[in-house]
């Protein structure tokens, strides 16, 4: 039953009690309340349509909850895990088209092999390689730059995507004077409602109802305003020769994209008729390959034409009787001219024709019904060209996930088992992957939710990807006048909590390096957006750098024996040493990195006590011993030994002792060389001083000790 459990952990749900489901019911529909608005905006943020969130919120939270170790946790879009997405993908695909949308799904299949593999084999410590100072860091960047890139859609105006976010958010700036009032106004109202109703009325679903009240205002009021247009219809000659260019490139992509689908087929059908290589088959090879990259600097180029497009703006006047309609830019309508009173940008230009917003935005038509299941696309060389962002975000996400999961076991008193988390979300995104879904992770907010209404087990996350499924099927239409600014006023609250710069501030006063460690990834993050995987990894990087620097010159103390009995350091305590016993403590383990350092210190000392006979070294504070730590030791007492001094080790742990039996490194040193503590060793050498002088006196043995009947006192 043990191992049934293990395979299906959802079994310790039952026997399930009348009182537990209508908790985990009320839960359930309390978090989806939540999840559908939320859900749809992380989509925007991950670069897709927003009805995909629908899709990632619906199947992965199910499964998160059915094979995972924490009853409360709500599995789904997030933040973090969008903007990582968003910003992986960018280089690869236009926002939004339909090769993005491919690929998206693909980083959600990548994620769940990674989680799930990390799950099989146990090795959820793997997530300590991102140490909490540079999360911190990184979240904080990422939350500053979550709600910059919605600044443009509060706002009603373009924001390109290159290669500097800054440079980005910068463009947003200069067109503030482009604002468009009734997008602003609507962002602003949803803020008021969601912010007034989180402080006076806590307990009401705030998301929703801003929601709910500002789609009713969107369609009452007409806000959403399109219209489409031609090429032609467009005055300015450098606008229109930009169009054009695009058109054909766009022209140019179909074609190629045409040309490799028959190359493919041909090489395919090639191999199958001539088994093995030939001079066809390279031949075919080569040319599929040129085809790719002159695909592949067509979009580039189509991507940069379509950013440019994005940030005119046009005012138009009317077709009449035998007159087309004309396109001026803004401020360039010419006297006798009236426009139609809006202000209009092009949305999409394909094959001459051209789709025209003048209004505010809004989520537009979302399909009805379930998400189709289907084997995401993928070719080995993109996988290999994402495989770098996807392990960003299996950790991160999976990091975001187990911290949530262990806050609220904290309060649950529940146990959480790190390992069958992984496997819980990495099967949550394999999953999601055939369902349409984005990569997903445990949500701090509604994991919150879910626990403060009551959820007991995982079955509240499986009422509310139920609820979600209702939506699909029959509750599309009504988010149809969904303005994308409210949208972005839902982000934009949802991330303000994940700053807090005093937890960088605390990490500072913790200990320096782990400060440095927040604040540079606090800034790579920063610089390298949108890469946010490049900050991250810097911050790691310099974390395991800080961590290996700190461990090379561990402490190091020559003792002394202070009033209490007790062997302490003698320079800070400011005791007597002995100038014939060294007794030296060494607190760091040894390996690589800091054996020279090591190995420096005992000679130092030895070197400054050239009377000295006897070295101690008390091994208390020695956790791990490694080869290069054991070949150093054995050529230190080697050498040691050649100048007649002995070599005594105390407090020699277990794990120590073992790697010293397989070297054959204790039976080097010999059992009369290593003691249980500091004591019975200085009672060992104390001894064989005593041979040599019965008059010593050892200042390092506790009370002292007078030798000699003629009351001669020499110390040691």
């Amino acid at each position: 039953m043990i191992q049934v459990a293990r395979v299906l952990p959802f079994l310790r749900w039952f026997p399930l009690s009348g009182t537990n489901i209508k908790s985990d019911l009320i839960a359930g529909i309390t978090v989806a309340l939540v999840l559908i608005p939320q859900s749809m905006a992380y989509a925007q943020l991950a670069g897709l349509p927003p009805y995909y969130g629908l899709y990632a919120a619906f199947l992965p939270g199910i499964i998160a909850a059915l094979w995972g170790s924490s009853a409360q946790l709500a599995t789904g879009p997030v933040a973090v895990a969008s903007l990582l997405t968003a910003s992986t993908l960018a280089p690869l695909a236009a926002t939004g088209s339909e090769q993005f949308i491919a690929l998206a799904i693909l980083m959600a299949m990548l994620v769940g092999i990674i989680q799930l593999a990390l799950g099989a084999f146990k090795l959820g410590v793997v997530v300590n390689f991102l140490s909490h100072p540079v999360i911190v860091g990184f979240t904080n960047a990422a939350a500053i730059i979550i709600g910059l890139s919605q600044l443009n859609k509060l706002f009603g105006v373009s924001m390109g995507r290159s290669e500097h976010f800054i440079q980005d958010i910068w463009g947003v700036l200069l067109q503030i004077g482009d604002t468009h009032l009734p997008t602003l106004i609507m962002g602003i109202c949803a803020f008021a409602i969601m912010f007034g109703l989180k402080k006076f009325a806590p307990k009401m679903p705030g998301v929703l109802i801003a929601v709910a009240l500002t789609t009713v205002v969107s369609w009452a009021i007409g806000f959403e305003h399109n219209s489409k247009g031609r090429i032609e219809d467009i005055m300015d000659v450098e606008v229109k020769a930009l169009a054009n260019d695009f058109s054909g490139t766009e022209t140019r992509i179909d074609a190629l994209n045409n040309k490799i689908s028959a190359k493919s087929l041909e090489l395919k059908q090639h191999q199958k008729a001539h088994e093995g290589g030939s001079q066809r088959t390279a031949a075919l090879k080569y040319e599929l390959e040129l085809l790719k990259l002159e695909l592949k600097d067509s979009e580039g180029e189509n991507r940069k034409l379509a950013r440019s497009m994005r940030k005119f703006i046009f005012e138009q006047v009317p077709a009449t009787d035998g007159q087309p309609a004309k396109l001026y830019l803004a401020g360039q309508l010419p006297q006798g001219e009236k426009s139609d009173g809006y202000r209009w940008r092009i949305r999409k230009v394909s094959k001459g024709e051209m789709k025209l917003v003048g209004g505010g935005e809004v989520v537009g038509a979302i399909p009805a019904g379930l998400p189709k299941v289907d084997v995401p696309q993928f070719s080995w060389d993109m996988v290999t060209t994402m495989l770098s962002g996807a392990l960003v975000i299996s950790l991160v996400g999976f990091m975001e996930a187990i911290s949530i999961a262990k806050a609220m076991a904290a309060k649950t008193k529940a146990r959480i088992d790190p390992n069958q988390e992984l496997l819980g979300q990495g099967l949550s995104n394999l999953i999601g992957s055939f369902s349409q879904a984005f990569p997903v992770s445990g949500s701090f907010s509604r994991s919150a939710v879910n626990l403060n209404a009551g959820a007991v087990t995982g079955m509240s996350s499986v009422f509310a990807g139920i609820i979600v499924l209702v939506t699909l099927l029959f509750l599309t239409p009504l988010l149809y006048h969904l303005p994308q600014a409210v949208l972005a006023a839902v982000i934009m609250m949802a991330v303000i909590g994940l700053i807090n710069f005093k937890a960088i501030k605390h990490a500072w006063h913790t200990h320096k390096h782990d400060g440095i460690a927040s604040v540079v990834t606090f800034v790579a993050t920063l610089a390298f957006a949108p890469h946010l995987d490049n900050g991250i990894m810097v911050g790691a990087g310099l974390a395991i750098i800080l961590y290996l620097y700190r461990t090379m010159t561990p402490r190091v103390a020559i003792l002394g024996r202070y009033h209490d009995g007790t062997l302490r350091d003698a320079k800070i305590n400011n005791l007597p040493i002995s100038e014939y016993i060294i007794a030296i403590r060494y607190d760091g383990s040894l390996y690589f990195a800091n054996v020279p350092y090591f190995e420096d210190v005992i000679l130092e000392a030895v070197a400054n006590s050239p009377c000295a006979k006897h070295l101690l070294i008390v091994s208390d504070g020695i956790n791990q011993l490694d080869a290069s730590g054991e070949e150093v030791i054995h050529h230190m007492v080697e050498r040691l030994r050649s100048s007649g001094i002995r070599v005594v080790f105390s407090g020699l742990k277990k794990q120590v002792l073992d790697v010293m039996h397989h070297s054959g490194l204790f039976d080097y040193i010999s059992q009369e060389n290593i003691f249980p503590d500091e004591d019975k060793a200085l009672e060992s050498i104390y001894a064989e001083v005593l041979e040599k002088d019965p008059n010593a006196q050892c200042r390092l043995m506790k009370g002292g000790h007078i030798g000699g009947a003629d009351g001669v006192k020499t110390w040691l």
